[in-house]
């Protein structure tokens, strides 16, 4: 077997944990808020 240099497999891929890290600071306050405007909206509804 002969080696391709146009098949070069050698590149690292990200992994799916490292990508999602950086947001985590803005995607969990985000969440919340969303989270407490349907319980605040789900409470005034049933009163």
């Amino acid at each position: 077997m002969s080696h391709d240099p146009a098949m070069n497999h050698d590149t690292e891929h990200q992994d799916a944990v490292d990508a999602v890290v950086p947001l985590i600071p803005i995607v969990i306050p985000a969440v919340g808020a969303v989270m407490m405007f349907l319980l605040a909206f789900i409470a005034v509804h049933m009163a």
